[in-house]
């Protein structure tokens, strides 16, 4: 496309943007239930109209300000630099949002960011990745390893958006079977100085119905895309792309908390989003919902992933057969908790673990933050290492011989380096993405590439598991 073009696509989009205008700015009352909400309030808010965003109002205008500001300052730029010099002027423009973000209530924050991706209010890449980043796993071709974990878009509403902005990989959820508010607020604390989160959301969900329609409309476009595409289809057996378009789709299921039947839940989860879905993730690992933990034992997770397999695979599948099956596991589990999931992981040919979710540990000296005691997951930095001693306990004890997922702490490319040496096949991260925004994407990219290129891996494979050999 040239810049020509770019420009007038850019100008069409803040024509529509500024007409748009009045309904955008009342989009988070009237959407809030997609992350914070319970679908009753989602009713009560359509008939009762709009409503004031709260708690900032007058900061959410301002940062609304700034965004269509740098759109009018992209849309001049754009029309004397060619697209790849534009897209990284995007991406590190991004920066100057993030301190506006950093004034808000940090759940309001997310939600305002999620509605940004959702409306097309980010950057998008229009840069390749460096060909070194390539890889295949599970016969699917990821563009890079860097994936959004789950957590950030919980309803399945701006995967396109997240996608766009260059990650390899978007997981979407918790998703659980029926809409719940999750735990009350406040339920999302910052600790800066750590560059580290806690929350105890508890499974906020509108519920797997409505993300249903949500990932079902997304499918349906690609399908029309590439049924309209002129290109041929691909004879060999890797994938190119996934269900919502270039990059991969994975879909991280919940139980309801007042559910009795933590098995049935996970059952309905496949049945109803498995067909959407590049993968499937167990969420048997977050803290804030009673019990959940408890699922990792030895035969409550046995008995678990044989019958969602079972559930999986009594569906009818194209050529391409069934998404694969993942479980995401907690950092905070003994040596023989490990050697356990392990077991069961090889001996039902489990597809991959994710390591990790969030610990219940918390920063040492623990009195140095007045949250820090606050219950809930502990994310972000201080997660790091723990949950990368974790992934490389768990390569050992599976002998390399599933995919793993590396979770927890990673805000650079030297991290995600060192998580894939340690033994990930893929990377993901969330705390990062919060405080740093979409600058960071390009910039963990571009980091682990110069990595794997200065210790002589032609691939993101080739590093694998290196630190073992």
């Amino acid at each position: 496309m040239s810049s020509s073009a770019v420009a007038r696509a850019w100008r069409r989009s803040l024509r529509d943007a500024l007409l748009r205008g009045s309904s955008w700015r009342g989009a988070p009352a009237a959407a809030r239930p997609a992350s914070t909400a319970s679908a009753s309030e989602a009713a009560a808010g359509a008939t009762a109209g709009p409503k004031k965003v709260p708690p900032h109002p007058r900061k959410g205008r301002l940062l609304t300000g700034a965004m269509i500001g740098l759109a009018i300052a992209g849309g001049a730029y754009v029309s004397t630099a060619d697209e790849a010099k534009f897209c990284g002027w995007l991406f590190k423009s991004t920066q100057l949002v993030n301190p506006l973000f950093a004034l808000l209530d940090a759940e309001f924050a997310h939600r305002l960011a999620v509605i940004a991706a959702s409306h097309g209010f980010v950057p998008r890449e229009k840069r390749p990745d460096p060909s070194v980043l390539g890889l295949v796993v599970w016969g699917r071709n990821f563009t890079n390893p860097i994936g959004l974990a789950a957590g950030f878009d919980k309803n399945a509403e701006a995967v396109e958006g997240l996608l766009g902005m260059g990650f390899g990989f978007v997981e979407v959820g918790s998703v659980t079977p029926l809409p719940q508010e999750g735990n009350p607020k406040p339920r999302i604390f910052r600790l800066r100085d750590h560059r580290a989160v806690i929350n105890r959301c508890g499974f906020n969900s509108e519920g797997i119905v409505v993300v249903a329609k949500r990932l079902g409309a997304q499918h349906g476009k690609r399908k029309m895309e590439e049924t309209s595409s002129s290109t041929s289809p691909s004879t060999n057996d890797v994938k190119q792309g996934g269900k919502a378009g270039p990059g991969i789709l994975g879909v991280n299921l919940g139980k309801n908390k007042t559910s009795e039947d933590a098995t049935a839940d996970y059952v309905q989860g496949v049945h109803t989003l498995s067909q959407y879905a590049d993968y499937l993730v167990i969420n048997i690992s977050s803290p804030n919902t009673p019990g959940l933990r408890k699922l990792q034992g030895r035969k409550q997770l046995k008995d678990l992933v044989k019958k969602v397999q079972a559930a999986r695979d009594e569906m009818q599948w194209a050529e391409d057969g069934p998404p694969p099956l993942l479980v995401k596991i907690a950092p905070d589990l003994s040596k023989q908790d490990l050697e356990d999931i392990a077991a069961v992981a090889l001996a039902l040919k489990l597809d991959g673990l994710i390591i990790s979710n969030t610990t219940v540990s918390r920063p040492t000296p623990a009195d140095t933050h007045p949250l820090a005691q606050e219950a809930g997951g502990l994310s972000g930095k201080p997660l790091f290492d723990l949950s990368t001693n974790v992934l490389r306990e768990m390569y050992i004890l599976t002998r390399g011989k599933i995919p793993l997922i590396g979770c927890g702490g990673v805000s650079s490319g030297d991290d995600a380096y060192k998580k894939i040496r340690s033994g990930a096949t893929l990377v993901q991260l969330y705390t990062a993405f919060a405080y740093g925004g979409p600058a960071l994407i390009p910039s963990i990219k571009a980091e682990l590439a110069e990595c794997l290129e200065r210790d002589g891996f032609k691939s993101v494979q080739e590093a694998v598991g290196a630190d073992f050999r």
